[in-house]
């Protein structure tokens, strides 16, 4: 069982920066990672996802702003030009099904709150 502890959320002014951090209980090769966000009263939905050789897939929505990376034992997520509709929780997950440019979620952390005003 992989266990997921995020950090790193905040408050942050619209315009802001921001990295927000994943570290994971088990090194594995075997698995993908990836963020998800949820705002309150929406669904959650996909961020960005890296694989087990760093290859990299970042939504749409997000893509000139946001970049993922992994080293080690630690996932990372660097946000920038934040505007309010960024404000969400922030999940990080992992999985063992990398499938185009996306990870599927078998584990999940608690998340960390972002927020921009």
């Amino acid at each position: 069982h992989v266990q997921l502890v995020e950090s790193g959320g905040g408050s942050v002014k619209a315009g802001g920066s921001l990295r927000i951090s994943c570290a994971y209980s088990e090194y594995s090769s075997s698995y993908c990672l990836a963020w998800f966000r949820q705002a309150e009263g929406k669904e959650r939905e996909w961020v960005a996802a890296v694989d087990i050789d760093s290859n990299t897939g970042v939504a749409d929505s997000v893509k000139d702003r946001f970049a993922v990376s992994r080293h080690g034992n630690d996932l990372y997520l660097q946000m920038t030009s934040l505007q309010p509709d960024d404000t969400a929780m922030y999940y990080c997950a992992a999985g063992r099904k990398w499938e185009g440019s996306h990870c599927v979620p078998d584990n999940w952390g608690q998340g960390t709150q972002v927020t921009v005003s």
